[in-house]
């Protein structure tokens, strides 16, 4: 298998960069990986990994909740269980950050479709594009959602959306300098940028270390701190202009972890672990687990 080692910040270019820690994939091949820290951008990512069109095999998982809608086990039922308030809060970012209460909003990763589903719902023209055909199979049968293949991105027609979210995705992507160069051309003017990314100096990532199920190795790329993704996003003329707390991930993210870390199902020290963090991401968002940057594209005529 072909595999990509960085000898530079894939985030940053910045060439001071070590290694930090070595992590396990628990969902699939139960390989360990290293992950290394950039000291420039301070973002980390998983070095060693295979190739985009090798990568495939570690989502073969039914556990990879994403892909199939599971509901399988105690973690996946507390994931479709809060569901419905993330998407409502969700819908409630997109349409304060493109200032609309119906418009034309662009998913990508939209996975089986239940976001864009819920969008359509409330009156708002959807697209979406989901690199697993799985997926995509699912998101027509569930939700009547004719999501595209992830690469016609580029062939998109410019200018034409109000918002584009990505929800947990953009560390997936290997061709992240490519996709945030092109995101700004499928905005209309004014248009908004919403994008989720776990957070690695959240209070959950530092209790579990090694064990935090948010590093998520191969498949997390990139493990983002809140000034990498202001630095990276900056890179393309990406302003943050407001982040916004998922509180709910503490508790999806702690119990995995608990459960990594223990080899049971850690249900108590899951859920203890996971109203601290929860707790700490409501006073202070740069320490939620995961956190939603909401960005405008800066004009530099402006």
């Amino acid at each position: 298998m072909s595999l990509i080692y960085y000898k530079n910040c894939p985030l940053c270019g910045a060439a001071g960069i070590h290694l930090s820690l070595k992590a396990q994939d628990y969902t699939v091949s139960k390989e360990t990986f290293e992950i290394w820290h950039c000291d420039a951008c301070t973002g980390r990512f998983t070095q060693n990994i295979p190739t985009s069109g090798q990568i495939g095999r570690y989502y073969a998982a039914e556990e990879y909740i994403s892909h199939t809608e599971t509901k399988a086990g105690l973690v996946n039922r507390l994931y479709h269980s809060v569901r419905k308030i993330t998407m409502r809060s969700k819908q409630n970012w997109v349409k304060s950050a493109a200032n609309l209460k119906q418009g034309k909003l662009l998913d990508i990763g939209c996975g089986t479709g239940a976001f864009l589903h819920y969008m359509q719902q409330i009156g708002w023209s959807v697209t979406g594009l989901e690199p697993d055909a799985g997926a995509r199979a699912r998101a027509k049968e569930l939700y009547n959602v004719a999501a595209q293949p992830v690469e016609n991105l580029f062939s998109l027609e410019t200018g034409q959306y109000d918002a584009i979210t990505m929800w947990h995705v953009l560390e997936h992507v290997h061709e992240i300098h490519a996709y945030l160069q092109h995101l700004p051309v499928l905005l209309k003017p004014g248009g908004a940028l919403l994008i989720a990314v776990p957070n690695y100096t959240s209070l959950d990532a530092q209790h579990y270390g090694p064990f935090w199920a948010a590093y998520d190795v191969p498949r997390h790329l990139y493990h983002f701190s809140p000034p990498s993704m202001e630095m990276l996003l900056q890179q393309y003329n990406i302003q943050v202009v407001k982040k916004h707390p998922m509180v709910f991930d503490a508790f999806y993210v702690s119990l995995l972890s608990e459960k990594y870390k223990t080899g049971h199902s850690g249900l108590v020290g899951g859920f203890i672990q996971g109203l601290r963090s929860y707790r700490k991401g409501l006073k202070k968002v740069d320490r939620c687990s995961s956190i939603v940057y909401e960005c405008k594209v800066v004009n530099d005529n402006a």
